[in-house]
């Protein structure tokens, strides 16, 4: 993380890892739930041939190596619960975002050539197609299916993928279409666990909203107003911003904040102002173009 004017640190990752799954999995952007396997007992399943969808460009880490990830789209595989984007803001916010789940259809690994003649792996994801649809016409909707979508492929393959990732403009998919065997009627079973305590436990969550500027289109900003009641100062104030997570501390043990948002921002040029007056932290960070 990059040091603001309330003292920021190194960066902060976000790694969840969890027992592989088969065929459709249900994922989430929280790393409470883990996904065990599916019933191998003559299980209903069917086979089917995708649409490509759009081409995601990242790096694995920590070796760098090129990773596509084949964003692929069918109503074979259902569709999540009907989520507005309001609600989707909201769902970023809560303390418990795991409550919402998007199943996908996760494929093996496969060896292919990018546009330089050298070799890469791709990764075949398979969402439902009227919400893939959806996440095209919105920016945050598809920052969002991105996300889970690489946190899906993380805790299947146990492997670690940069946030730093490009949707390929011009190609919807990297090497050639293959069926993937999904099943229909058996689902995964879904554990929760419950997060480990910690030191802050004691500290209370803020409330707080996030905002895309401009509302419409590209976003260009990224603002998080933190309310922050009985905070007479901005020196008790610990501000960590990541690439893709912030945390906020109130010393002593008043407020802790720690959330992970679908952009990528520029942690160098985000800026922090505190209001005495009415008590709100602004957080603005330049989002990273895609």
């Amino acid at each position: 993380m990059i040091s603001l004017s309330l003292s920021l640190r190194g960066p902060v990752t976000s790694c969840s890892k969890s027992p592989s799954s088969e065929s459709i999995v249900y994922t989430s952007i929280d790393g409470y739930i883990t996904m065990g396997q599916m019933p191998t007992e003559n299980p209903d399943s069917k086979v089917i041939r995708p649409q490509p969808g759009m081409c995601v460009k990242t790096l694995s880490e920590p070796g760098k190596q090129k990773v596509f990830v084949n964003i692929c789209q069918s109503n074979s595989v259902p569709p999540p619960p009907e989520l507005s984007r309001e609600e989707l803001v909201e769902l970023l916010q809560s303390e418990d975002p795991s409550g919402f789940r998007v199943p996908m259809s996760l494929g093996e690994p496969h060896t292919e050539t990018d546009n330089n003649s050298q070799g890469c792996t791709a990764y075949d994801v398979v969402i439902n197609q009227e919400f893939f649809q959806k996440c095209q016409k919105d920016p945050l909707f598809q920052q969002f299916v991105i996300l889970v979508s690489v946190e899906g492929l993380e805790n299947k393959y146990n492997l670690e993928l940069s946030r730093d990732w490009k949707v390929l403009k011009n190609r919807k998919f990297l090497g050639s279409v293959s069926e993937q065997n999904i099943r229909t009627k058996s689902r995964p079973v879904i554990q929760e666990l419950q997060p480990q305590e910690s030191s802050t436990a004691a500290a209370k969550r803020p409330e707080f909203t996030l905002l895309v500027e401009p509302p419409v289109g590209d976003p260009e900003y990224l603002i998080a107003e933190i309310n922050l009641p009985g905070v007479t100062s901005c020196r008790s104030l610990v501000l960590d911003v990541g690439e893709d997570r912030l945390v906020l501390t109130a010393r002593p043990s008043l407020f802790h904040l720690d959330i992970f948002h679908p952009f990528l921002v520029d942690q160098e040029n985000s800026v922090a102002q505190y209001n005495n007056n009415t008590q709100i932290l602004t957080v603005t960070m330049p989002v990273v173009p895609s």
